[in-house]
């Protein structure tokens, strides 16, 4: 299981980075002119910010496993869209499955992660 765990979770990381440019592809083409690069960086430093408060494994504000599950794949939809927007059909289908599968892989996986007490 182990071997399986470590190879899920480095093909998560490569989609997590996959998603991060896709959003910033998409955001330098979203629009024209100067805005172009605050799209641009906007679109991925958002994806990262949610990622890194709710989904990291040690975010400062760990969710329980379905929520973290829903905005992992709302963020990796969002790349797939954006993915398909710029008319790389191919590339949205492999980002989808690979980071679909790699979700639940690693939800189905991971040690228990403690929540914060309320």
């Amino acid at each position: 299981m182990a071997v399986i765990r470590g190879l899920a979770l480095a093909v998560r990381f490569a989609c997590e980075l996959s998603m991060l440019a896709a959003l910033a592809w998409w955001g330098s083409r979203a629009v024209d002119g100067p805005a172009r690069w605050v799209v641009a960086i906007a679109a991925p430093a958002a994806a990262a910010v949610v990622w890194g408060l709710f989904v990291a494994p040690k975010a400062p504000r760990p969710v329980p496993v379905p929520v973290r599950l829903l905005l992992e794949l709302g963020l990796f939809s969002a790349a797939v869209l954006a993915l398909v927007a710029l008319d790389r059909p191919g590339l949205a289908a492999l980002l989808g499955v690979a980071a679909g599968l790699t979700s639940v892989v690693n939800a189905a996986t991971e040690p228990d992660r403690p929540l914060p007490a309320t």
